[in-house]
């Protein structure tokens, strides 16, 4: 049964607005919001948690039995999309439960990935390449509407692995993989010479780069080879990179 809201201090409108901004808000009701059409098809596909679907007035979607299902007038839904020009659809899931890190030769590893933009970049392309990737301390929300949007539903299809390089470290020398970091560096090797596929390759944030704490542990550094007036990449087009050398 299709439900219809009119009201914009409407209870459910309120807490999808507290979702789209609070990470806290998401952690404390295990919930997290998307939004498009798109994005809902890959939920509806992929993801068991698809609890509500709010639907504009004219905008038709597949919403399995059992989800509920609210319509609005589109006045109603530009006042709670995050997006200037909503797609008319927004929808709650269940937060997954926490995955338990497992050392995997061949993974990424993000070190404070803060950008929304590039992290969902990174888990988009990680999830075409099939290479494991585990978020450390610093990175952002992954179910932030954000970063849910810029990996286009990757997040749906691949459990995402949130732990500490506390837990990575001492797991990784149990399991004798190797971890390498990318940094510019004399001593760094060219990753075009590197058997990645045995290591676990760090990629650190956009402004500081990895922490000190990782490369002072790191078996290896590694170096992408570019011009020499360059001095760096964007963190997504790193990480690519370095997943594409992993696959080779």
């Amino acid at each position: 049964m299709t439900e219809r809201i009119t009201a914009r201090k409407n209870p459910l409108l309120q807490q999808v607005r507290r979702l789209l901004s609070s990470s806290k808000e998401r952690q404390q009701s295990g919930l997290f919001v998307a939004d498009g059409t798109k994005l809902l098809g890959e939920a509806v596909r992929w993801w068991p948690g698809l609890q509500t679907v709010i639907l504009s007035d004219g905008v038709e979607a597949e919403v399995p039995e059992g989800v509920r299902l609210v319509r609005v007038p589109e006045d109603v839904m530009a006042s709670i999309s995050p997006m200037q020009t909503p797609q008319g659809a927004l929808f709650i899931c269940c937060l997954p439960e926490k995955n338990t890190f497992t050392p995997t030769p061949g993974m990424l590893l993000l070190d404070g990935i803060q950008d929304p933009g590039n992290l969902g970049t990174i888990l988009r392309t990680a999830d075409a390449l099939g290479v494991t990737v585990a978020l450390l301390e610093g990175c952002a929300d992954p179910y932030s509407h954000k970063v849910v949007r810029a990996s286009m539903g990757a997040v749906f299809r691949t459990p995402v692995v949130q732990t500490t390089w506390e837990e990575v470290k001492d797991k990784m020398q149990q399991a004798e993989i190797p971890v390498a970091v990318t940094a510019l560096s004399k001593r760094a090797q060219d990753i075009r010479n590197a058997d990645l596929s045995k290591m676990a390759v760090v990629i650190g944030s956009e402004g500081q780069g990895v922490r000190q704490e990782i490369l002072d542990n790191a078996q290896a550094e590694l170096i992408i080879p570019m011009q020499d007036h360059c001095e760096s990449l964007n963190a997504a087009i790193a990480a690519a990179i370095v997943m594409w050398q992993m696959k080779k």
